[in-house]
């Protein structure tokens, strides 16, 4: 997974998504062999040689300038997320060529603070790769509950949100609409893999993913990027049935966000993840009992208003 090769493929993909009428393009009744673009019509949408777009989409050329590379974005209307997406394939400094296994990731101290402050909410801290660093009792129940909650706090055993999507039964069944939560996950690690090309984590995650799941594949291979910021999902949990969310994503730095889910006060969804909250809340302590003895007895246990004993008293020897 190296920068030529991605950004490559990236260009590739959407150019051939691209349709003629969508961009503007006459073809005359022409038959054309390959639906989308071809590249000098896209070259000169954006304003640049075809020479030079070929070299580019064949991994040839890594120094395009900010401008150029906003010309093309915008020939293949490209949105916010996917243009930076594009940026960051044609960074030449981020590709060293050789894959690096980081060390495990930490949970930062200010983002467990802001964890804690989020108990009545459901909240989940993900990290670079969508592992799952921590979460709260709450966010526990509504995403996996039916995993082991100690499960966030060793490293070697993590869930993760991306592996969980694609390849556990129970997740996938908690979302209406599967299709659109995965194409959420793939999206994002589109951009994560944008960022960090030499991750040889990421690289293990995605063949792994690519081998176990169709599905997965044939939307990697689609290029769609999309930043998980906010979006609505209807979930159907074992617990409290079917209620829509609103998963926000938290950003706490560019690899670690939090991501919560929240519904309107006052709505059926608020109430079923209060229904959840008071089911999954820990047993309360057993109530001590009540004190039946006389209130001239307790004084005597405690020593209230006894006199001095035998051989206390002042000016004894």
């Amino acid at each position: 997974m190296n920068g030529k090769g991605q950004l490559g493929d990236f260009l590739q993909a959407r150019r051939s998504q691209l349709l003629p009428e969508d961009a503007g393009v006459p073809t005359y009744g022409e038959r054309r062999r390959v639906p989308g673009l071809r590249r000098e019509e896209l070259a000169l949408l954006a304003g640049v040689g075809t020479s030079y777009y070929t070299r580019l989409e064949q991994g040839q050329s890594l120094n395009a300038s900010p401008e150029v590379l906003d010309a093309i974005a915008r020939a293949l209307r490209l949105d916010e997320s996917e243009c930076l997406h594009l940026h960051d394939l044609a960074r030449p400094g981020k590709h060293r060529g050789r894959s690096r296994r980081p060390a495990p990731e930490r949970v930062a101290e200010a983002t467990g603070q802001l964890l804690d402050a989020l108990a009545d909410v459901p909240a989940v801290v993900l990290g670079q790769r969508s592992d799952v660093l921590a979460w709260n009792r709450l966010g526990h129940a509504l995403f996996a509950g039916h995993l082991d909650p100690g499960a966030a706090d060793r490293p070697a055993e993590r869930p993760n949100m991306a592996r969980l999507v694609f390849l556990d039964t129970h997740t996938r069944d908690l979302y209406a609409d599967w299709p659109s939560k995965a194409r959420a996950v793939v999206g994002n690690l589109r951009l994560v893999a944008g960022r960090h090309p030499d991750d040889a984590a990421l690289h293990a995650l995605l063949g792994e993913l690519s081998a176990k799941s169709g599905e997965f594949a044939t939307m990697w291979a689609d290029h769609h990027i999309k930043a998980c910021d906010v979006a609505t999902y209807t979930m159907r949990h074992p617990l409290i049935g079917e209620l829509a969310v609103t998963q926000q994503t938290l950003g706490r730095g560019p690899d670690q966000n939090i991501v919560v889910a929240t519904a309107q006060v006052g709505s059926a969804s608020h109430a079923a993840l209060t229904l959840l909250a008071q089911a999954t809340a820990p047993a309360a302590a057993p109530a001590a009992a009540p004190d039946t003895a006389s209130p001239s007895r307790r004084a005597a246990a405690a020593g209230v208003g006894a006199g001095p004993r035998p051989g206390s008293g002042p000016g004894v020897a």
